[in-house]
């Protein structure tokens, strides 16, 4: 076990850290300075003691993650970054929560040096720690998987800092049940308990034995009670004897449960819910300085002893830098086929051949959307590697397993469906949407894997919050989400997504892809993979759809459109039969083929109809004004949009004399081609629509 040396300069730090996130919360006159106060020494112990990580390379391989999961106290984080030469100073921290700062009221990845991801909402934090130690075993299993343990240039730890907020939030319970599950033993969270949130004492909705439920799911769970004597004593030799007890536990997730008092040392609001998301006040904060030993008259006071003691940081992370380094080029001239993947996949390239091995599906057989992202999945595996996904508990319904491909979990959770194995890339989150969402956010933060998730598109809505942050971060998250439609039939209105296209593409920064054919998921497959800007989600079909007959290039007479045009997000699919269009039809999935007979029943009436296939316009909106008004010609006013779903998504593109075929209430339960008719979703509604927006010019 490694030895603490702890002297009197580092308790000076700890208070000094203290005190300024009471002085930080009150000059900007809001903000959460009661954990930061309290949990100071823990989150000091962590950064200059215990990790791994070198302050003036962020991205380094070898470092030690740090999630501080309960996002409201960023200043916890921020305190630190400054003490450690992250690339904040004391002026940032006097900036906080203000326009243009570094110091935002939650950390914020991208945005803040340090900072490995986007913790606001609770409970998110700790779930996607999960992915990063997902992720971790995963690239293990890439890169070095024959190497002892602790002696990867791969390993390193995941290092959380939660609240009771995060424990409460049921997203925590998801993953952590994953976490014990999958036995990471790389993850090592230590648990905030002051017992006190918003409201005071959390005792008024929260008394769960949280040793006991972290014991079930098989944690390794140890108490340091800084209370327990009655007298409140940071005994900081303790925490470290625990954390270093969780590091030699390599086959369960660590949970430290630190009994704290929340705002310590404040004399009057200490312990109280008033301390936890507001300022002190000025008497409370000068006897907070006085008890400490700090001069009130002063704010923002760092002694220059503190500063240059803390900023040894970087020295030591230079050199715990070029030790590691030592280790991976030893690792790279023995691996130079790994090294030469590592180097591929840090550039974000797909490896040559993707295109090709791309499945080309024949015209004039029906298949559904889900099934051909299936067979590219699949088709891609082999060349892809780091391509690697499951579904919650719905992998035959959303076509989401690489067969052939060991499970990732270990081998004695192998069952006679499936085989498990520690470096498999076949997941299984079971019936846990939230937490799926949020370890996928975990893995690719982590480092540059491509990972996956599918469930229903209805269920979407369990996967929210993750989905929204992921886009905040751009984080390149995919979603599979599968019977995108009242098309899944018999399951009825609770099964079928009505408004769920529309709200998601209302989240910025998120690709929403929803192709029309067999050909389409392909292309849209191979461009979410060649896009690492941020999110995307892609709906499929339950129900079988034609692939159509397609050229080459563009479209030209009644020749189709290549589905290669799919990356531009929306494109000419038919011209329309003179080549001058009356009317232009926007569809998407399995209503792409509506829009098609729609076009031959108007072009039997002398009606010139273009259709526009439109799987995303999230990449639409990319492309430059000119393709767009080719695409869409301003001039053409007669338009008619046909998805089913709400039309909310369709307004700006049909404009004032378009019309919309779509379904503005809930479903009902029926086969899908009885569905379609009784909810006018239908060849004979979309001419009409059509008509009807000739007629108002």
């Amino acid at each position: 076990m490694a030895a603490l040396q702890w002297d009197p300069i580092d308790n000076k730090a700890v208070d000094t850290a203290r005190v300024l996130a009471a002085d930080a919360v009150e000059k900007v006159g809001n903000g959460h300075p009661g954990t930061a106060m309290s949990i100071a020494p823990a989150a000091y112990l962590l950064f200059q003691k215990v990790m791994r990580r070198d302050p003036h390379d962020q991205h380094w391989l070898g470092r030690d993650r740090f999630i501080l999961s309960a996002g409201h106290s960023s200043l916890t984080q921020y305190i630190q970054l400054y003490f450690g030469g992250y690339g904040l100073e004391l002026d940032d921290l006097e900036k906080l929560r203000t326009w243009g700062s570094l110091t935002p009221g939650h950390p914020e990845v991208g945005h803040t040096d340090g900072v490995e991801i986007t913790t606001g909402p609770l409970g998110q934090g700790i779930s996607s720690s999960v992915g990063f130690a997902y992720a971790s075993r995963f690239e293990r299993g890439l890169f070095d998987p024959d190497a002892e343990p602790g002696t990867s240039p791969f390993d390193h730890f995941v290092y959380v800092i939660a609240g009771d907020g995060d424990l409460q939030e049921g997203v925590s319970s998801e993953a952590s049940s994953l976490a014990g599950h999958q036995q990471l033993g790389n993850l090592i969270a230590i648990y905030d308990s002051n017992q006190i949130s918003i409201e005071d004492d959390t005792n008024i909705a929260f008394t769960e034995d949280v040793k006991a439920r972290y014991e079930a799911y098989h944690w390794h769970v140890q108490v340091v009670d800084w209370k327990k004597t009655g007298v409140y004593e940071e005994d900081v030799q303790e925490l470290h004897d625990a954390i270093e007890a969780a590091k030699g536990v390599t086959d369960k997730p660590s949970l430290i449960i630190l009994k704290t008092i929340i705002g310590w040392p404040a004399p009057k609001k200490q312990n109280t819910g008033k301390i936890h998301g507001s300022a002190l006040g000025t008497d409370e904060l000068r006897a907070v300085k006085e008890v400490l030993g700090f001069d009130p008259d002063k704010n923002f006071d760092v002694a220059p002893e503190v500063i240059e003691h803390t900023r040894k940081a970087v020295e030591r992370g230079a050199e715990q830098r070029a030790e590691w380094q030592k280790g991976f080029d030893a690792w790279a001239a023995a691996n130079p086929e790994r090294k030469q993947l590592l180097d591929r996949l840090l550039t974000g390239e797909l490896p040559d051949g993707v295109e090709a091995a791309l499945p080309v599906f024949e015209a004039g057989k029906d298949i559904s959307t889900r099934a051909a992202s299936g067979k590219v999945l699949n088709a891609l595996g082999p060349i892809i590697p780091e391509l690697w996904g499951g579904s919650a508990d719905l992998a035959e319904s959303n076509n989401t397993t690489i067969e052939g491909a060991a499970s990732f979990v270990p081998s004695e959770h192998s069952t006679h469906e499936w085989t498990g194995n520690p470096y498999g890339r076949v997941l299984h989150f079971g019936i846990r949407e939230h937490a799926m969402a949020a370890i996928l956010n975990g893995i690719v933060l982590h480092g540059p894997t491509r990972p996956f998730g599918g469930t229903f598109l209805i269920f979407s809505d369990y996967m929210r919050p993750a989905v929204r942050l992921a886009a905040l971060m751009k984080a390149p998250s995919i979603f599979v989400w599968t019977h995108d439609s009242v098309a899944l039939g018999e399951d009825g209105p609770t099964h079928q997504p009505i408004e769920q296209l529309s709200t998601l593409r209302a989240i910025p920064q998120l690709d929403v892809v929803r192709p029309g054919d067999a050909n389409e998921v392909a292309y849209a497959w191979k461009t979410i993979l060649e896009r690492r800007k941020g999110p995307a989600g892609i709906a499929l079909t339950r129900q079988n759809i034609p692939v159509f007959e397609r050229g080459d290039g563009e479209a030209s007479g009644d020749t189709f459109a290549s589905a290669a045009n799919v990356s531009k997000g929306a494109y000419v699919l038919a011209e329309a039969p003179n080549g001058t269009p009356d009317v232009l039809l926007i569809a998407t999935g399995s209503e792409l083929q509506i829009a098609v007979e729609t076009r031959e029943v108007l072009r039997g009436e002398g009606i010139n109809a273009r259709v526009i296939s439109a799987p995303s316009l999230e990449w639409f909106e990319e492309q430059s004004d000119e393709y767009k008004e080719s695409v869409l010609p301003s001039a053409v006013k007669a338009r008619v949009s046909i998805e089913a779903g709400l039309a909310l998504s369709w307004r700006s593109y049909v404009g004032d004399h378009g019309r919309s075929v779509s379904i503005e209430h809930f479903g009902a339960s029926a086969d899908y081609k009885t569905l379609f008719r009784e909810f006018g979703m239908t060849t004979e509604h979309a001419v009409a629509a059509a008509k009807e927006s000739l007629a108002s010019l």
